[in-house]
């Protein structure tokens, strides 16, 4: 019996079943397997696949949508994937346009790796930023700053207001799952106020600083040293190419630029959020 073509697969809804296949998928084009975080994505986005008669997955992606369910203002795009043996021969074009479809009218963005930026523009998405990956061992500066602690449940309220002030549509979905996600969820706060909120989650060797939001550099930094010092082995930091003062500072304090990555929107000229407070994201898979 003939194998059938690639645009005579299906492409369908994946699920937390999924996640093995997933990770092998990553595995396959030399990502990481990223267990962890493909759990996240399988339960709070909308992951699509193509099963490839062989086994596995011919191609993954996911989209996390923000706002209200029934008409979403923002999604992501994230962990477009095509398998190695599958690779140049428009499964990836294929997936994007049918992901941009099911996304209707709701604006999206993504981040794009210089290989995957050609067939996103290509698709009409527009650079509108980027973002540089830092990663390494924390050196502390003993330098102390605005005062930070452990996110205990009455925080989440006054983090949610925050988070959506400054992200700029509702994703209680994705940080009302933070504590089980991360290993640490921090605040800081000043009168009795949170001025600002991270956690640090594990991936392959490293915790991933993410989200971070705060309301101004210092506190961004004052977080960003109590996660380090609760935390043992490298940190990783995706951190937006305007906070030039952050990025020199993890830099001076051990972390070593990895890459650059193009920020992409399609259907609108710019991102909601506030970047002035937004450092990180929570992956660049979510936005």
């Amino acid at each position: 019996m003939s194998t059938p073509s690639l645009t005579a697969l299906p492409i369908r809804r994946l699920t937390p079943r999924d996640l093995q296949a997933c990770a092998d998928l990553s595995e396959d084009r030399g990502w990481p397997r990223e267990e962890h975080k493909w759990g996240l994505l399988l339960t709070a986005g909308t992951a699509y696949g193509i099963d490839d008669p062989g086994g596995g997955l011919v191609s993954a992606c996911v989209l996390t949508s923000y706002g209200p369910r029934e008409a979403p203002e923002l999604g992501a795009i994230g962990m477009m994937l095509v398998a190695e043996r599958h690779a140049r021969q428009g499964v990836g074009r294929r997936m994007m346009r049918y992901v941009v479809e099911a996304a209707g009218q709701t604006p999206l963005t993504l981040y794009a790796t210089p290989e995957g930026r050609p067939l996103y523009e290509e698709l009409g998405f527009k650079a509108i930023g980027r973002a540089e990956m830092l990663r390494g061992p924390f050196v502390a500066d003993g330098t102390a700053g605005p005062a930070t602690r452990p996110a205990v449940a009455e925080d989440l309220p006054a983090i949610l207001r925050l988070d959506n002030a400054v992200f700029g549509v509702d994703r209680t979905h994705m940080i009302t799952r933070l504590p089980a996600f991360a290993d640490q969820f921090r605040v800081a706060e000043a009168a009795g106020e949170v001025t600002g909120y991270t956690a640090a989650w594990p991936n392959t060797g490293t915790h991933v600083i993410g989200p971070l939001v705060a309301q101004d550099l210092a506190t961004a930094k004052a977080l960003i040293s109590s996660l380090a010092a609760h935390t043992d082995g490298p940190l990783r930091a995706d951190v937006d190419v305007r906070h030039e003062g952050l990025a020199a500072w993890l830099k001076e304090r051990g972390l070593v630029s990895q890459s650059f990555d193009t920020v992409m929107a399609y259907g609108m000229p710019e991102l909601p959020s506030d970047w002035t407070r937004n450092f990180t994201p929570l992956t660049m898979a979510t936005g």
